[in-house]
């Protein structure tokens, strides 16, 4: 069974950066892509970054230019660096691991205030 364990989220100010990271249990080259995505009060999941095994990313428009995702196969880890936070980022991020099929982590919460 495949286990994400997102860490580093917390409360930042507007303008502030944090650093989102996913272990995973065990080998992410085995995985097609991975991924974060968010979730705020109200409204649906949505994409925030991908990376695929070959390297590829792909970005929400809301996030292109302030966040960067990177993937380390060696250490089994998938980052988010997440700067130029905005109120509006702020929501419970999820970590994602694609085969298929698709894996979840329990979420850590980002709190950005204005």
């Amino acid at each position: 069974q495949v286990q994400l364990v997102e860490s580093g989220g917390g409360l930042v100010q507007a303008g502030g950066s944090l650093r989102l990271s996913c272990a995973a249990s065990g080998s992410i080259f085995s995985f097609v892509s991975m991924g974060w995505y968010r979730q705020a009060p109200g409204n649906e999941r949505e994409l925030v970054a991908a990376i695929t095994r070959a390297g590829s990313t792909n970005y929400a428009d809301a996030v292109k230019g302030r966040f960067t995702i990177s993937r380390d196969n060696a250490k089994n880890t998938v980052d988010l660096q997440m700067n130029s936070l905005k109120p509006e980022d702020t929501a419970v991020y999820y970590c994602n691991a694609y085969r298929p099929p698709r894996y979840w982590g329990q979420g850590t919460q980002v709190t950005v205030s204005s």
